[in-house]
């Protein structure tokens, strides 16, 4: 038997999301069902990078870090990124209407795919300048920039080691180290 057609399955509105109960995503009009409630290794890494985040960005009057929070890419288009630094003011207290500069996503079994794939090509699309991937089972971070091209290149796969992030007009000097504890 073959897959489902395309203009068979559902597609979803902003309107319609906002309406749901639990924790769901929304990307181009299809609906991802998030992760059950997070573990405490993936909580403890998630409160660890905000900390450093915070720390980094105290001088900084431009960039600030946030936690999880609705990113609505389009009508049909929400995420809700693990970690993140935005450098502009929301136009609103409800969601994120432009591209934060910095995400991180902690993999999770059920989100990994779609984390690596699906979010990576979206994230670069939407102009997303930095984006790092960790992975709490290997300990690694894959750290990613987006080039003068739109495209993201590698800039190191990182466990210990520190990686400074170029933002506008702030700098994070991040101790990837320090996340893992």
């Amino acid at each position: 038997m073959g897959a489902v057609k395309e203009e068979y399955l559902p597609h979803y509105t902003y309107e319609e999301y906002a309406a749901w109960d639990g924790e769901w995503e929304l990307i181009d009009g299809v609906p991802y069902a998030m992760a059950p409630a997070p573990t405490i290794q993936h909580q403890r890494i998630s409160h660890n990078i905000a900390y450093i985040l915070e720390t980094q960005l105290q001088e900084c009057e431009v960039c600030k870090a946030l936690l999880a929070v609705d990113w609505k890419i389009a009508e049909d288009t929400v995420v809700e990124p693990d970690n993140l630094v935005i450098c502009h003011e929301p136009a609103n207290d409800a969601y994120l209407l432009k591209a934060p500069a910095l995400i991180f996503e902690i993999l999770s079994p059920s989100t990994q795919q779609k984390d690596r794939g699906l979010k990576f090509e979206l994230y670069e699309r939407e102009g997303v300048a930095y984006y790092v991937i960790v992975d709490p089972k290997e300990e690694i971070a894959k750290v990613y920039h987006r080039d003068a091209a739109g495209h993201y290149v590698k800039v190191a796969d990182v466990r210990d080691e520190p990686v400074r992030f170029e933002l506008d007009g702030c700098t994070i000097d991040f101790e990837f180290a320090k996340i893992w504890r």
